[in-house]
Parts: structure tokens; C-alpha cells; sequence
């Protein structure tokens, strides 16, 4: 017979109540406590009972996490964090991907599978902001990104502006000076890209530079084929760029295939960054320059905000919780200078 929450008090030297926390993931426990009771947990081979559960309480322990595309290194590697950090409450995480369109989220937000999540963690490309705002009324539900739900969902991002900003100036700081912009995405409705466009322009400003039309190129998606094309283009036209800021690592490890195969040296001819810090880049020759969000905090926060709406905690007004990045500097961009490019 399975093994009772009073029977896992009993030898863990606990209330039940605090099994109970540690179980469903509720309420803070101490870390010594929760590790001594998860010790017997194990020992035990307890198993939650999500029937019971959710009769008694409304809670089953089961969390959603939708992104666009699970292909995506970034999309896998965030995804992994999730479900370390959903285990440390001993929640048990369901993943799936919408395929970036309207009809996809809308799918996964409205599907039957809702109703045995106590919350659900959406990375939206491609639905409005009103749509947000009628689901996160009737769910827990955590936006990651830039679809801001009108505030009435918490809301985890990165400060992509600043982040753009910081790896512009970086570029200028090595001397170069006609940065191209790849990775602008027109077609979406989400605001990454243009968050990161608005970036980039206002560090060339900064530096008394006019951002150049020419130099700023769409992509269809922020993968790998796409940067090469888009390189090969900008490489094709009559002033070519001597630095490329790509809006993800994907995009910048195609411009490095493509560089090379016309001969083009990276840092010497053409510096490259990226944004990501996935684990391809790290190991490229050369190595990527990128902007590392700290993915470990967008998953802790998120499920903390999940976790406070399921405890009651949170406040009337959605958390809109910015988490840090910072610029790694790798062989792609070489050496700064002492001070930006001249003007």
C-alpha cells in the first residue's frame, strides 16, 4: 500500500502540514527541512494521489510550460531549468509547444488540458495582448517575453532594449563602424526583435551615428539557414558591414558559415554577436560574443509567481519581474578598444 502524508510526518519528524508543503510546492519550507522529507518521500515511494488532491484542495501538483518551438537550443535549454526548478517544489511540469502561431496558443490555452493545471507558463509570439488578458482571468497564468497582458498576468522578461544597447556599444567599441541588425521580424506580433532593433539604433545614436536602413534585415525566422542568407546579402551589396549584431545565437552561427565560405574572416574582417548564450556558441570557432539572459532566474521567478498566485500571496496587481543578462565577450567581436569608435 502506498505510503500515507501522515506516515511520511511520522518518520520525518514533521507536521503533516509541512509534508504537505513540500509536496505540493504551496509554501516556503526550509531547505534542510524539505531535503529531510523529500529524503523520505523517496524512502517511501509516496506518490501523490492528483484525484484526491484536486477534490480536496484544487491542486494536482501539474504545471504547463508552452514556447514556441522545442527545436530552439534556447527553447530546450530554458525547458530543461524549468523542470529543475518545478522539481525543486516537487511539481511535476507538463511541456508542450505552440508553434509560435495564434492558433496554437490559443489551442493550448483553451484545450481540456487546462483543467488539471493549477497554472500555466506561456511564451507567446503571436497572440494579442487581449487575448492574454481573458485567459490570465480565468488561470494562474505567467507570460515570459514581451507580450505584456495589459498587467493583469505576472510577466517574466528580459530587458531587451538595454541588452541590444550593450552589445551595439560593444561593437563600437572595437573600432567597427557600419554594424548591421539581423533579425528583424515585421511579420510577428510579439516585440522581441523590435525591442532589440530600438536597442541597437539607440546605441549608433548614442555614438553619433544615423542608423542605416540598409544595414537592418528581416528574417522570416531566427534560425540558422536565415542568418547565412541574410549575411550573404549584406556581403553582396555595394558597402558591406564590418560587424553584425544578430537578434539570436541561431542567426549568428549561419552568418559565421556563411562568412566563411566567402572567405570572410571572423573577428578580423567582420565581428559577429549573438543573443542567447546557447551552447553551439560557446564551442564555435570562433567562439560567439552574445547576451546571456539568465535563464536560471527567468524559470525560478516565474514558477515563484505561479506559486505565490496558488498560495494567495500574490498582489491585485500582476509582478512584472525584469531578470538580469550581461554581455559575454568571446573571440567573434576580438579586443575593444579604449573607447568607442570615432565619429
Amino acid at each position: 500500500m502506498a505510503a500515507s502524508l501522515r506516515e511520511v510526518a511520522a518518520k520525518a519528524g514533521v507536521s503533516v502540514r509541512t509534508v504537505s508543503n513540500v509536496v505540493s510546492g504551496s509554501a516556503p519550507v526550509a531547505a534542510a527541512t524539505r531535503e529531510r522529507v523529500q529524503q523520505v518521500l523517496d524512502e517511501l515511494q509516496y506518490r501523490p494521489n492528483f484525484a484526491a488532491r484536486q477534490l480536496r484542495g484544487g491542486r494536482t501538483g501539474l504545471v504547463g510550460l508552452v514556447v514556441p518551438e522545442l527545436s530552439s537550443p534556447y527553447f530546450a535549454e530554458l525547458a530543461g531549468l524549468f523542470v529543475d526548478a518545478a522539481l525543486e517544489r516537487s511539481w511535476t511540469l507538463l511541456i508542450d509547444q505552440s508553434g509560435g502561431t495564434a492558433e496554437g496558443e490559443r489551442r493550448l490555452l483553451e484545450g481540456s488540458g487546462r483543467r488539471v493545471l493549477d497554472g500555466l507558463v506561456l511564451s507567446p509570439w503571436a497572440l494579442p495582448p487581449e487575448d492574454l488578458t481573458r485567459y490570465a482571468g480565468e488561470h494562474p497564468l505567467v507570460v515570459l517575453g514581451e507580450r505584456d497582458p495589459h498587467g493583469v498576468a505576472d510577466h517574466v522578461s528580459v530587458d531587451n532594449v538595454a541588452a541590444a544597447h550593450v552589445v551595439t556599444t560593444h561593437l563600437l567599441a572595437t573600432g567597427r563602424t557600419r554594424i548591421a541588425a539581423v533579425g528583424v521580424q515585421p511579420h510577428l506580433a510579439n516585440a522581441t526583435a523590435a525591442q532589440r532593433l530600438l536597442g541597437h539604433r539607440q546605441a549608433l545614436a548614442d555614438a553619433g551615428r544615423t542608423p542605416d536602413p540598409a544595414l537592418e534585415v528581416a528574417v522570416s525566422t531566427l534560425h540558422r539557414a536565415e542568418g547565412a542568407r541574410a549575411v550573404r546579402e549584406l556581403l553582396d551589396a555595394p558597402h558591406p558591414p564590418d560587424a553584425v549584431f544578430c537578434f539570436s545565437d541561431q542567426l549568428a552561427l549561419g552568418a559565421l558559415r556563411a562568412a566563411r565560405e566567402r572567405g570572410v574572416r571572423v573577428p578580423e574582417d567582420l565581428a559577429l554577436a549573438g543573443f542567447d548564450d546557447i551552447e553551439d556558441g560557446r564551442y564555435a570557432t570562433p567562439s560567439l560574443t552574445t547576451v546571456a539572459p539568465d535563464k536560471q532566474q527567468i524559470a525560478a521567478r516565474a514558477l515563484q509567481c505561479l506559486a505565490d498566485r496558488l498560495a494567495g500571496r500574490g498582489s491585485a496587481v500582476a509582478q512584472r519581474v525584469v531578470v538580469p543578462h550581461r554581455l559575454v565577450v568571446r573571440e567573434s567581436t576580438g579586443r575593444a578598444t579604449a573607447g568607442p569608435a570615432p565619429r
